[in-house]
């Protein structure tokens, strides 16, 4: 397979998936900015199950191409053996801050702009410049100490990368892929049956059709970057979705394209905001929307940031680590998707009680 062949099918491949995962999320209203939200203040936790039942899609899909030979997670970011804790904590705790105040998470902000919200197309503009920052930028030498200060060689303990079964499975005296089958059963196991007790999720057809589907998204992604475009001679990097290196990777390409390649994330990017609006423009949902007051803006724009920031220095977003990684059972990936739990969960309480010190009160109070 020569250069143009396998870049074709990337770019295409990433586009394909793309348009489906922005047409899935603008018809089913998947969000899992909203799945938090809507657990905590509501009660109803259909769109957080939502989110769990594309992870355990994700963990049977990527196991199943992994066991059959077809990929190697192990090429993935998502499991080497130098695991960022700390950055998984911090930036996932100010990725999950920023989505609760921009109103949605990086996927969700691309899908929102594809539907005409014009809102989304600040924060997009500005979570890719502060992501760009924070790869390659102002930002870029911090992050990099802040990693070489905290970051762990796994090699260094016996392990050769930081899958959890394989991780647990080490002292239990359990090989490498028994582990690994292991963890992954029990894990999807897990999440399924969290999913499917509730009786309100189990009745509502457009929130499974969202978990599966999305999940299956993630899966696909596998497939084009490590099955249809595998090539020993001009390998491509394996991934799958994820929106914050890519969303910034995006603006750069727009503004310095020279006859470079798109790549899968710029590709699938551009799917998202494509297959949003078409699926608005075909439900008649496509609505042009701004910002309320000066509030609403500087919440959009500090989320932005926040997200931006925060998603490169946790390694993705509550898509690329909370469903793509987690699907490949990394700790990395659970460490990150946890803080972005809890720093979305801090950023509805902040926005409750209108202050730091308040939402503090409400989180930590007793009784």
């Amino acid at each position: 397979m020569n250069d143009l062949a396998t870049s074709t099918i990337v770019g295409i491949g990433g586009l394909a998936v793309g348009l489906v995962f922005g047409a899935v999320v603008q018809k089913t209203n998947f969000c899992t900015m909203g799945g938090v939200s809507d657990l905590v203040l509501m009660g109803d936790g259909r769109r957080f199950r939502a989110w769990a039942l594309a992870i355990a899609v994700a963990i049977i899909g990527t196991h199943v191409l992994y066991f059959s030979g077809l990929i190697d997670i192990n090429r993935s970011i998502y499991l080497t053996s130098n695991l960022g804790w700390l950055g998984a904590i911090v930036g996932g705790g100010l990725f999950g801050f920023g989505m609760s105040q921009a109103g949605g998470c990086g996927s969700k902000t691309l899908v929102r702009l594809g539907a005409g919200n014009l809102k989304s197309l600040v924060v997009i503009i500005v979570l890719a410049i502060v992501a760009y920052m924070t790869l390659r930028g102002l930002f870029a030498l911090a992050r990099v100490q802040l990693e070489g200060l905290t970051n762990i060689d796994l090699h260094a303990y016996g392990l050769a990368n930081q899958n959890v079964g394989e991780m647990v499975g080490i002292p239990l005296g359990l090989p490498a892929g028994v582990a690994r089958a292991i963890a992954a059963g029990l894990v999807a196991a897990a999440l399924l049956i969290f999913c499917f007790r509730d009786a309100g999720f189990r009745t509502s057809g457009t929130n499974i059709a969202a978990g599966v589907l999305i999940g299956l998204v993630a899966v696909a992604g596998w497939v084009v970057t490590g099955v249809l475009a595998a090539d020993e001679f001009d390998p491509v990097p394996l991934e799958s979705i994820t929106f914050i290196a890519p969303t910034a990777n995006s603006l750069q390409y727009l503004m310095t394209f020279t006859g470079s390649t798109v790549n899968f994330g710029i590709a699938a990017v551009g799917g998202v905001i494509a297959g949003s609006a078409l699926m608005a423009l075909a439900t008649g949902t496509f609505q042009v929307e701004s910002f309320v007051d000066r509030d609403d803006l500087v919440r959009h724009l500090s989320g932005g940031a926040l997200m931006g920031a925060g998603g490169v220095l946790a390694l993705g977003c509550s898509i690329g680590q909370g469903i793509t990684g987690m699907g490949t059972l990394a700790l990395g990936s659970v460490i990150a998707w946890l803080s972005i739990i809890a720093g979305c969960y801090f950023g509805i309480k902040y926005l409750e009680e209108g202050s730091f010190g308040e939402a503090f009160r409400a989180v930590f109070a007793r009784g």
